[in-house]
């Protein structure tokens, strides 16, 4: 591979004013498109030596045969034109989204002589007005039938608003009390239009200046002795009430906010989109998308909102982020543009603002494990997967047995090794195995120790007492299985030292190759450079779900073995009993903390007296053990 690639433009070509630069393929497709504040400066990053590169970065210039640049006035009109270029030619070393949900919105058919309250997905309603989205249809639903209490707007088809007005008869929603319009003939089409500016003010955060007229109005009716109107102001309150308790107040009541929380791994990303207006939840929006490039968290708000509200006019006056993005002044100005008034773009710090942010990026989290696990637990999938993976490492056969190991440790100490069993891509938990390494120089005696350990239990009648029995007389140990390949858990070096491992136990019919987790690069045996798997890449999904499950299994084991160490310890200590060996743990949260503490620090803890605190003290200086690293 040519160091200098063969297309490079020379420094002096390349302008210093904003502007947005494509990459193209041979075949003229648009691979990546970018904006930048001074073209020279950002392009020449591309251009550095390739072994500096990112390697998803050096897969995109290769894969180039070209680069263009298009000029703009201002770093506005670069972001403008970036998010034209990216709708236009959609390429795949950019952000791709997977929204592949279509949101049910409420809409408000303003443009009709009498505007009607319906259920859509249809964005693109002449003259709607839109309030959501919401999560699941029946919540659409369940919120207009309450609203229409206290707003009786109309609901039915234009079919059956036309016949009523052409025949004086109410529609039959109407007759049945579900429609208020006009064809209900029960109200003018000026009375309809001025309830339904009242509908939309409320759902736009009128609550209280709703609540407080109504109350009014029910008291002065109850003193006038008109029973028959208050119980209506009443029954209205109560349908008001119902639509606020479905919605907590979750910001002050004037506030109109849009809040991010984002969660990310290496080649995917989830989004959770809170619509806040009034103070109040009004709609969430769930976005999963995955990342070609190795791109920063504040490039990824960038371009989240790009797409948010590259075709949106409810832009509501604040928007909060996890994170700020380089070019946020221009972006500011973008909304404000696209808003009309002004817009801040603000990060969460504190308050009711952070809080929130914290419970949508735990929702986010929890969405981006569930892209993922659904993705590795689908047949078609999973089979993809495998065959994939057969094809990136050569291997002669699907590998329908894998196994990963990784190694973990508390600063050198405590040493530990998990080893996790797939097959079929899905995970056989009761064959999980976890190892303790007694002696160890470093990270690659350790998995060479661990394999060596495993390696000579295949295809042997030797398998531990417990496999033995498990798998019941005349039966093969599991244990004995041989794997297709094996996955550990680093680079190169880990790597290494698993191929000697194999070489000595005489094994030549099992695979073998290591995940570095900083570029999730694929490496092995005797490659001087790494396999790098496409981003979209089943195979890529599942080997990283198998290097996380074998890192999640190993912390799980160093930490219960590392809080039985301690309660050994500490149970030499006379008077002290396992209730308070228990407090004592739970109060400190771990063993270094313990270990750390001073003899004030542990009388804090109930059922600790001075005394006993000192023997604690002592007996934990005696035994102390390396600080973790």
């Amino acid at each position: 591979m040519a160091d200098v690639l063969p297309y490079k433009p020379r420094t002096g070509e390349i302008p210093t004013d904003p502007g947005v630069y494509r990459f193209r393929d041979a075949e003229g497709r648009v691979l990546y498109v970018g904006k930048a504040k001074s073209l020279r400066q950002r392009l020449s990053n591309y251009f550095a030596p390739l072994q500096t590169l990112h390697e998803r970065t050096r897969r995109m210039v290769t894969t180039a045969a070209s680069v263009e640049w298009t000029v703009v006035a201002t770093d506005v009109d670069a972001l403008q034109l970036e998010y034209m270029w990216i709708k236009e030619f959609d390429p795949p070393f950019n952000v791709r989204y997977k929204d592949d949900k279509s949101y049910p919105f409420m809409a408000i058919t303003l443009a009709d002589e009498a505007p009607r309250v319906i259920v859509t997905r249809n964005r693109r309603i002449p003259g709607a007005r839109y309030f959501g989205p919401y999560p699941k249809v029946w919540a659409v639903h369940e919120t207009i039938d309450l609203m229409i209490k206290a707003f009786p707007i109309r609901t039915c088809s234009d079919a059956s608003y036309r016949r009523a007005m052409q025949t004086g008869r109410p529609c039959f929603p109407g007759q049945i009390g579900r429609c208020g319009g006009p064809c209900s003939m029960t109200c003018t089409i000026e009375e309809h239009r001025a309830m339904v500016d009242d509908f939309i003010a409320f759902m736009e955060g009128g609550d209280e200046r709703f609540t407080r007229e109504l109350t009014e109005r029910m008291l002065a009716a109850s003193a006038a002795m008109d029973y028959e109107a208050a119980a209506g102001f009443r029954d209205k309150l109560a349908s008001i009430d119902a639509v606020l308790s479905k919605s907590a107040l979750v910001l002050p009541a004037d506030e109109d906010a849009d809040l991010f929380g984002i969660a990310e791994d290496e080649l995917s990303a989830a989004v959770q989109h809170f619509v806040i207006r009034g103070g109040r939840v009004r709609g969430v929006r769930s976005l999963t998308l995955d990342k070609e490039l190795d791109i920063s968290g504040g490039e990824l708000v960038d371009q989240v909102l790009q797409r948010v509200y590259g075709d949106s006019d409810d832009i509501p006056r604040r928007v909060l982020v996890p994170v700020l993005p380089e070019a946020s002044v221009e972006l500011e100005q973008w909304l404000c543009e696209r808003r009309g008034r002004r817009v801040a773009l603000k990060v969460a710090h504190r308050g009711q603002r952070a809080e929130l942010m914290r419970t949508a990026t735990l929702n986010a989290q929890q969405a981006l494990l569930r892209h993922k696990t659904r993705r590795a637990g689908d047949y078609v999938a999973r089979t993809q997967a495998l065959t994939d993976l057969q094809e990136a490492l050569g291997m002669g056969e699907a590998p329908l047995r894998i196994e990963c190991f990784d190694i973990s440790h508390l600063g050198g100490t405590n040493v530990v090794a998990s080893m996790v069993v797939f097959e079929d891509g899905l995970p056989r938990k009761d064959q999980y195995r976890s190892y303790n390494i007694a002696e160890t120089t470093d990270d690659t005696d350790s998995m060479y120790q661990v394999l060596m350990r495993r390696l000579a239990r295949i295809e042997t009648d030797a398998g531990s007492a417990v496999d033995e029995e498990k798998s019941g007389p005349g039966r093969r140990p599991r244990f004995a299985y041989r794997p297709q390949l094996l996955i550990v858990d680093g680079g190169r070096p880990q790597v290494q030292a698993a191929a000697r491992a194999l070489r000595d136990s005489g094994r030549t019919d099992i695979a073998l190759c290591g995940i570095a987790k900083r570029l999730e690069e694929i490496w092995l045996p005797d490659d001087d450079f790494p396999v790098i798997l496409p981003r979209t890449s089943e195979a890529l999904y599942l080997v990283q779900r198998l290097r996380d499950e074998a890192h999640r299994f190993a912390i799980t084991h160093q930490r219960r073995r590392r809080r039985r160490d301690i309660t050994t310890v500490l149970s030499e200590i006379p008077g002290l009993g396992a209730a308070r060996i228990k407090s004592l743990l739970k109060h400190f949260g771990s063993v270094a903390a313990l270990r750390a503490a001073t003899e004030e620090q542990i009388t804090e803890v109930d059922g600790i007296g001075p005394r006993l605190a000192s023997a604690i003290h002592a007996h934990l200086a005696g035994d102390r053990a390396p600080s973790s690293g």
